[in-house]
């Protein structure tokens, strides 16, 4: 046979792709899964989640209570789990284990048992012109002033450092402005293998100077 007379090739013909189609059937899954995917991360991303805020300062050996915290709405994320939720109970036989500052989230990390707790509430008498920087919550250092023998015309001791760096727990005293104007009584929670020193000199002729640490 010549080669004239071969039979001419003929186009294959495209098939219209039908439902039957695995390689459409694959392609909506897709498409579906990245729509659905797209639509959480927006949803997940303006979803906010109600926690607790402290509601004034908080201080170590303090216990939680719904008077002592305010309920605020914030978008945390993966990272919510670390912070007390307000839709949620309370923790039960827990108390704070640090400062918490007015307004601040409540971290779980933030709470512990009672036990854990190694500082106890000493109280101290002060005098007038205390800095109103001196407030709950503040850090401060204590100091010991000694004061001269009666009838000694011999200058006073030195001060003293007592004990550096413990939290105001709470103040009790007249506020008029500035500074204290009348004497009162601060709150302070004193590591326990410091108090002897601290109520030696709390018994001791002399003062305690209550001084406010900087930056704290």
């Amino acid at each position: 046979m010549s080669p004239d007379q071969l039979p001419a090739p003929t186009a294959p013909r495209l098939r219209r792709p039908t439902w039957r189609d695995p390689r459409l059937v694959v392609g909506v899954v897709i498409v579906a899964l990245s729509v659905a995917l797209g639509s959480w991360a927006v949803s997940s991303a303006g979803r906010t989640v109600p926690v607790y805020a402290a509601a004034g300062t908080l201080t170590p050996g303090e216990q939680l209570g719904t008077d002592r915290l305010r309920t605020v709405d914030v978008r945390l994320g993966a990272s919510i789990d670390r912070y007390l939720r307000a839709d949620e109970p309370l923790p039960e036989d827990v108390v704070v284990q640090r400062v918490v500052d007015d307004g601040e989230l409540v971290a779980r990390g933030a709470l512990g048992p009672a036990e854990a707790v190694e500082v106890r509430s000493v109280a101290v008498p002060v005098g007038s012109g205390v800095s109103d920087r001196i407030r709950k919550g503040a850090v401060v250092d204590l100091w010991f002033v000694p004061e001269a023998a009666t009838g000694s015309k011999a200058a006073p001791g030195e001060p003293e450092a007592l004990v550096s760096g413990v939290v105001v727990e709470q103040v009790d005293v007249a506020d008029a402005g500035l500074v204290v104007a009348t004497g009162g009584t601060l709150h302070v929670l004193v590591p326990t293998d410091e108090l002897p020193s601290v109520l030696a000199a709390l018994a001791a002729p002399g003062s305690v100077a209550v001084v406010p640490v900087a930056g704290s």
